[in-house]
C-alpha cells in the first residue's frame, strides 16, 4: 500500500506545485515549521477523510451502477442528462454543503461513463460550477456562508433572501451554458453492458456508518467518527480503504500551510490594513481577487477581521469561487475525483468566463437591489 501511495505523490503535479510554493514562501516569512500543523484545518481534513471512505464504499457496493442505469434510461439525450446533473448538484449543495454534494454526484457521473458515451470531464466541470452556484444560496451551503451567517446576525430565511438573486442568476447562466455545450443528441448506450450486480450488505454498512459519522460531526468528534468509519470498512471491506485517494488529504494540508505562509507576507499584511476604508467596487474586487489566490474560505476569514459580514462581502467571496482552481476547495475535490489530467486546464475554459460574468453582473445587481 505504501509504494502505490508514493507513486501517486510522484505523479501528482499539483501537490508538487504546492510544495514548491511553500518552499518559496518560506524564504520571505519567519521559518517556523512547528506552527504549520496549527495552520491545518483538521476538522476539514477529518471530515473529508470520512466522506471519501463512505463515498468509495457506496461506489464499490455497485449501487451507483443501479442508479446510473435507471438515469440513462430516463434521460434520453445528453443535454437533458447534463442539465439534470447540474440541477441535482446545485440542489444537494444547498443543504448538504458543496463538498458533500460532489461526493455524491461525481462518482455517479463516473459510473454513467460505463453505461453510455458522455463527455465525462465536461460534465464534472459543470457539476463543480453548479455546487458553487447552488451552495451560495443558504447559510449552510458552504463554509464561507456559515462564517458570514454567524457574523451577520441574520435569520436563516433572511440570509437566503440576501443571496437569492445572485443564486438564481448564476444557476440560470449555468443552465444556459449547459444548453449550448451539451448537444441534444441521443445517448449512445454501450452494447453488451451487463445488468448491474451490487452488494446490499456493503451498502447498508455504508449507510449505518454514515449515520454514525454525521452524529460525530454534530457532537464535534469528527476524529472519532473517521476512526469508526475506517474500522468498520477494515472489518467489512478492506478494499475500500485501499482504493481511497488518500493523497487528496495531503494536497489539502499543503494548501492550508501555503495559505498560512502567504498571509504572513509583509506586503499582503500592509495592503490589508486599509481594507476597511476601501470603496465598494474596490472591496468587491479585493474579495474576489483574494479568493482566487488563497481560496474563498480563507479569504472570508481574513476579510472578516477588517470589514463586517455585509451582503457585498457575501456575494463577492461566493463569486470568487469561480475562476481559478484555488477559488473554491470544491473545484479541487471535483477535479481530483475525475482522475484525468486534461480536466485541469479545461476547467478554466468554462470557469474563468463565468467568473468575469458573475463579477460584472453580480456587482450590477448588488447596486440596484
Amino acid at each position: 500500500m505504501t509504494l502505490p501511495f508514493v507513486h501517486a505523490l510522484a505523479r501528482d503535479r499539483f501537490f508538487q506545485l504546492l510544495i514548491l510554493i511553500g518552499i518559496i514562501l518560506s524564504f520571505f516569512v519567519p521559518f517556523n515549521p512547528a506552527a504549520w500543523p496549527r495552520a491545518i484545518d483538521w476538522h476539514t481534513i477529518l471530515t473529508l477523510s470520512g466522506l471519501m471512505m463512505l463515498t468509495k464504499g457506496v461506489e464499490q457496493s455497485g449501487y451507483f451502477d443501479v442508479v446510473g442505469r435507471r438515469m440513462v434510461r430516463r434521460f434520453s439525450t445528453e443535454r437533458r442528462l447534463a442539465m439534470f446533473m447540474a440541477l441535482a448538484a446545485a440542489l444537494l449543495s444547498t443543504f448538504l454543503t458543496n463538498d458533500v454534494a460532489l461526493f455524491i454526484v461525481v462518482p455517479l457521473t463516473l459510473t454513467l461513463r460505463k453505461l453510455c458515451e458522455i463527455p465525462v470531464n465536461r460534465l464534472i466541470i459543470f457539476e463543480a460550477l453548479a455546487v458553487n452556484a447552488g451552495s451560495l444560496l443558504t447559510p449552510i451551503g458552504n463554509p464561507q456562508n456559515i462564517l458570514l451567517w454567524g457574523r451577520s446576525g441574520l435569520s436563516f430565511a433572511a440570509f437566503i433572501g440576501q443571496m437569492a438573486l445572485l443564486a438564481v442568476v448564476m444557476m440560470a447562466s449555468l443552465l444556459l451554458l449547459c444548453w449550448f455545450f451539451f448537444p441534444n443528441k441521443a445517448l449512445n448506450y454501450h452494447s453488451g453492458s451487463q445488468a448491474p450486480s451490487w452488494q446490499p450488505r456493503l451498502l447498508w454498512t455504508c449507510l449505518a456508518l454514515y449515520v454514525v459519522f454525521l452524529i460525530s460531526l454534530e457532537l464535534k468528534h469528527e476524529g472519532w467518527g473517521a476512526l469508526i468509519v475506517a474500522a468498520g470498512f477494515a472489518v467489512v471491506a478492506f478494499k475500500v480503504l485501499k482504493s481511497v485517494d488518500w493523497t487528496l488529504l495531503l494536497v489539502f494540508m499543503a494548501m492550508f500551510i501555503d495559505v498560512h505562509l502567504l498571509v504572513q507576507l509583509p506586503a499582503l499584511q500592509g495592503s490589508l490594513n486599509g481594507v476597511e476604508h476601501l470603496s465598494q467596487p474596490a472591496l468587491w474586487l479585493t474579495a474576489i481577487g483574494l479568493s482566487q489566490v488563497i481560496s474563498n474560505v480563507p479569504a472570508t476569514i481574513l476579510l472578516l477581521n477588517y470589514v463586517p459580514a455585509s451582503p457585498l462581502l457575501a456575494w463577492a467571496v461566493n463569486v470568487g469561487g469561480f475562476g481559478l482552481l484555488p477559488g473554491s476547495l470544491a473545484n479541487l475535490i471535483a477535479l481530483r475525483m475525475a482522475n484525468n489530467r486534461r480536466i485541469w486546464w479545461r476547467f478554466h475554459l468554462y470557469s474563468i468566463p463565468l467568473l468575469i460574468w458573475a463579477a460584472l453582473v453580480g456587482y450590477g445587481l448588488l447596486i440596484i437591489s
